[in-house]
């Protein structure tokens, strides 16, 4: 991706997003030339800053899904955020910082798991070593303990729990121990709900076993990592734990890979990934155009602002993790300025977006080729749902047509939201097709447009109804 031109971008964005023509050139131009400050001098290459975007348009034009597919094609950390979420410093809630400790984590994440598929098959292999050991300790461990005159006695009682463990496949074990066998039984899966002692660290959060990402509330990463890194590597007590053959292979193939991981050169590459390629989406900032908009108790819109400033201008944050750059962070702003205009933005913050892009409301044209040209297009994603279903639903042009033109007959009624209106007019009109669609297997639907004004036509038609339910 580091020679993909403007025009480049530009044919991969049309795949995805209808429209937008002038969008989509701007915000080509500022991502080529990221990749392009990548091949200047050193001593230029410092000087060189993004030119943060702000977007203009009502909802549901491709704002934010024109900033996601940026990021995703050059694989940058990409971070949505809302400006409304934010507080002034010195009050309860967010503040702005959080930005880049929530980038942080997005970006340890997405390497974490980039390294994790990478070993992912050396650390099955190292598992399935130490799950075989376990069986054959554990075996072993029991027939010593039998009398030599009842040695055969406890050999078919083992055979006996393997059996029934494995839902009635051969017996797995005959005479003495073998790796050979066991790794045999293993292969085939006859061995699933057999039910094995593995050692497991005494406290997996320190000893790195279960590194998962966690959650707050509002769906913003905590910490990936559950402690700083010293812990990591402090030895850690080991305890024993029964479970079956297929929970221990899970457990031990995650303890594996993170023994396989340099945890310290993954946070290096992920910061720095931040440093240089990240992208953060920040939508809703026309609602702190006002000077005094309440956002909380004694919280206004231009304290917030103020606090953004820094980050967007460029500064250095303290993270869990360490120091983190974000002069060559990407901003993307957004919001409607439908109550007001960007001028109304304090002057310094206007400086921090110099490129501004206006995006235009969408047309019936444009929303009959939002439903079938993308890759991901609605019509495309439920013909692919009921198909599951055994039903071929196929759409017409007329049923295109009318699917549009009701979705701009609503929106001009009441709040216009753009595509979004597209789904709930679709999810509406399959409503009864899916309801009834394991009934209906091998049938063949046709969706025209007297198919379109049956199903929803007279919701559209009942404005005071069509307010809740469209």
């Amino acid at each position: 991706m580091e020679s993909l031109s403007p025009k480049a971008i530009v044919a991969e964005l049309d795949k995805h997003i209808v429209g937008q023509e002038v969008a989509k050139k701007a915000v080509a131009i500022a991502l080529a030339n990221r990749e392009r400050r990548k091949r200047v001098a050193p001593e230029m290459r410092a000087e060189v800053f993004p030119k943060n975007i702000l977007m203009i348009g009502c909802t549901g034009v491709g704002k934010t899904e024109m900033a996601r597919r940026l990021a995703n094609m050059v694989d940058a950390p990409f971070l949505k955020v809302e400006a409304t979420r934010f507080t002034e410093v010195g009050y309860v809630g967010r503040d702005a910082e959080s930005i880049v400790h929530d980038l942080v984590e997005v970006s340890i994440s997405k390497v974490y798991h980039e390294e994790l598929a990478q070993i992912q098959t050396e650390a099955e292999g190292l598992a399935t070593e130490r799950i075989i050991s376990y069986l054959c300790q554990q075996l072993g461990d029991r027939r010593e303990k039998q009398a030599a005159g009842k040695e055969q006695v406890a050999v078919a009682a083992v055979s006996k729990r393997a059996k029934r463990a494995s839902a009635g496949t051969t017996r797995p074990f005959r005479g003495a121990v073998n790796r050979r066998r066991v790794a045999r039984l293993l292969q085939n899966n006859e061995l699933e709900e057999q039910v094995i002692e593995i050692e497991v660290p005494a406290d997996p959060e320190l000893a790195g076993a279960l590194y998962e990402p966690q959650w707050d509330g509002d769906g913003a990463e905590e910490g990936f990592f559950n402690e700083p890194f010293s812990p990591f590597r402090a030895h850690v007590g080991q305890r024993k734990r029964r479970v079956p053959v297929k929970e221990a292979r899970r457990i031990l193939t995650r303890e594996e890979a993170n023994k396989l991981l340099d945890f310290e050169e993954l946070v290096d590459r992920a910061i720095s990934r931040v440093e240089e390629n990240a992208v953060v989406f920040i939508d809703e900032l026309d609602k702190l155009c006002a000077p005094r908009l309440e956002m909380g108790r004694d919280v206004s819109g231009e304290g917030v602002q103020r606090d953004l400033l820094p980050i967007l201008e460029g500064s250095t944050v303290m993270t869990r993790y360490g120091q983190v750059s974000t002069e060559h962070v990407l901003y993307i702003g957004a919001g409607t300025f439908s109550q007001n205009r960007p001028s109304d933005l304090m002057p310094e913050l206007q400086g921090r977006f110099p490129l501004r892009v206006e995006f235009s409301p969408l047309s019936n044209r444009d929303l009959e080729r939002i439903l079938v040209e993308p890759q991901n297009s609605l019509v495309k994603q439920y013909q692919a749902l009921l198909a599951t279903e055994g039903l071929d639903v196929s759409f017409t042009q007329d049923g295109i047509e009318e699917i549009a033109r009701l979705a701009v007959l609503m929106n001009d009624r009441s709040e216009n939201i753009g595509a979004r209106r597209l789904l709930t007019i679709v999810e509406k009109l399959l409503e009864d097709l899916s309801f009834s669609a394991c009934e209906r297997r091998g049938e063949k639907v046709v969706v025209d447009a007297k198919y379109v004004r049956q199903q929803v036509g007279e919701l559209v038609k009942d404005e005071h109804l069509s307010r809740y339910i469209l």
